[in-house]
């Protein structure tokens, strides 16, 4: 992902992580290093995706987010909700080499 996640763009990003829930993804890495900004509608789409995830015994981890959005992470508390991974080492080489929307 990458620029903002918003009121207009947070459907696409639900979209294609509940799609993936649905094919059989447990756990989700989402790649925040390119995200400059995540207003509520999209740490809800988050929120609701991580909950589908954990109901399946999966997850949903959010990695290197820009300090804007780990500044919401912290204000809202949900930092201590979702797992966050201060660098993209944690990414599987095929999600790095992916091209993503």
């Amino acid at each position: 992902m990458r620029g903002e996640i918003d009121l207009y763009t947070a459907p696409q990003l639900q979209s294609g992580l509940v799609n993936a829930l649905e094919d059989g993804a447990r756990r989700l890495v989402v790649d925040m290093s390119r995200v400059e900004f995540c207003d509520s509608t999209g740490m809800s789409v988050l929120l609701s995706v991580m909950k589908r995830a954990r109901a399946k015994e999966g997850d949903l981890e959010l990695v290197a987010p820009k300090p804007a959005v780990r500044k919401i992470l912290e204000v809202t508390g949900l930092d201590a909700v979702f797992t966050v991974e201060d660098s993209t080492d944690v990414l599987p080489e095929a999600a790095e080499s992916s091209a993503t929307p």
